[in-house]
């Protein structure tokens, strides 16, 4: 474990972040979440010694790329073959219940 002799988050904030979260927690939990937490945050302390000066920012680990077709203009349906099923039809549009 890498805990250090200063914690980041104590036992005290993690009681308010449980009780935001409407969640009881034990007294072997707080001490468990807390341990946890701050040792989360030590590797995010390593991460943050990391010299990333030639490092590019990415929004993903690996190269993505969209898969989307190309849009191709085709003929619409008919609008009788739009509506042939609907339950309820008012003046060429589908009819749905109100709702205030």
């Amino acid at each position: 474990m890498l805990m250090n002799a200063t914690s980041k988050i104590s036992e005290k904030e993690v009681e308010h972040i449980a009780n935001l979260a409407r969640i009881e927690l034990t007294e072997e939990e707080k001490r468990s979440f807390t341990e946890q937490f701050n040792t989360i945050l030590e590797y995010f302390e390593i991460i943050n010694d990391l010299d990333t000066e030639d490092v590019p920012p990415t929004s993903h680990v690996i190269d993505v790329t969209n898969a989307f077709r190309e849009d191709q203009v085709s003929p619409s349906l008919a609008m009788e073959d739009v509506l042939k099923n609907a339950s309820k039809k008012e003046r060429g549009f589908f009819k749905a219940p109100k709702i205030i």
